[in-house]
């Protein structure tokens, strides 16, 4: 089933009058407030028919592919990473993906901390998409760990936490030595993805239409890295490598979407490029 049938159902559910005679004045007036509900609204938002915005979003396929995540606990336990010392220790921001905290990103933060640099949450717990209060206080903390630092930061975000990534490093790119985005869609259609549904549901406001200015395409003016791969589930490859222009350069790797936190190959390409010189 996929969810746009099930956001369906939710909206004849909520379509329903409430109990009581439809004739009788406080009854109908039971049964049209919900439909106007905040609920109501979301749904709405979520059921949107988009299809030509949608073009290049990952196939079904691609999409059961995530469930792989299922078995990381297992290989985790008799998977061995090798980490070299890093030449260049940095202070590394790590800003998680949609509907995520830090902890989905800290087996990804110990290896970085393994390999001599230190690696710092965002700060802000679950992402659930942006406002502009929330990123006032992202921006704070960024330019406490650069001043702590007494160095530019280098930003670490995966999925929507690399749009934020993106967008700090414009207001603040003194503060910023290198952005390094994992699967982060933005370059092309917003909805060229299986996940903007759900984000309009939650957020209660179009993927296009967020609540702060941005201006996703346009690239941050310090080194920006876009890691991609051609087996994200959730996510248009082309929307996550972006065009030249858009970023500096591209990294392509063979994981998941949930894979770019904790695959060895993804731990490995973030390793390379926080040691590589501009």
């Amino acid at each position: 089933m996929t969810s746009k049938t099930i956001l369906d159902r939710l909206a004849r559910m909520a379509s329903r009058p409430a109990d009581g005679d439809p004739s009788d004045g406080a009854g109908a007036a039971a049964g049209c407030a919900f439909p106007e509900s905040e609920l109501s609204r979301r749904i709405t938002l979520a059921r949107e028919s988009r299809p030509e915005e949608e073009h290049g979003k990952p196939p079904l396929f691609r999409m059961l592919g995530e469930l792989e995540a299922l078995a990381e606990p297992v290989r985790r336990a008799v998977r061995t990473i090798p980490v070299e010392p890093c030449t260049h220790p940095r202070t590394v921001m790590i800003l998680p993906g949609f509907a995520t905290a830090p902890r989905r990103m800290r087996y990804m933060a110990r290896h970085l901390e393994r390999a001599g640099h230190t690696a710092k949450r965002w700060g802000l717990g679950f992402n659930w998409g942006p406002d502009e209060a929330q990123f006032e206080r992202l921006e704070a903390r960024l330019l406490d760990l650069h001043e702590r630092a007494a160095e530019p930061v280098v930003l670490l975000g995966w999925s929507l936490g690399g749009l934020f990534a993106r967008e700090l490093a414009k207001r603040h790119p003194h503060a910023v030595a290198k952005v390094i985005t994992m699967g982060s869609p933005f370059s092309g259609s917003p909805r060229a993805n299986n996940m903007w549904r759900v984000y309009q549901f939650i957020t209660g406001h179009r993927v296009d239409q967020p609540p702060i200015d941005v201006d996703l395409k346009t690239k941050p003016p310090v080194e920006t890295v876009a890691i991609w791969s051609p087996n994200d589930g959730a996510i248009s490859a082309r929307s996550a490598a972006g065009y030249p222009g858009e970023r500096d350069r591209t990294i392509a790797l063979r994981c998941t979407h949930m894979g770019y936190t904790y695959s060895p190959e993804a731990i490995r390409a973030v390793l390379a490029e926080l040691d590589r010189k501009a």
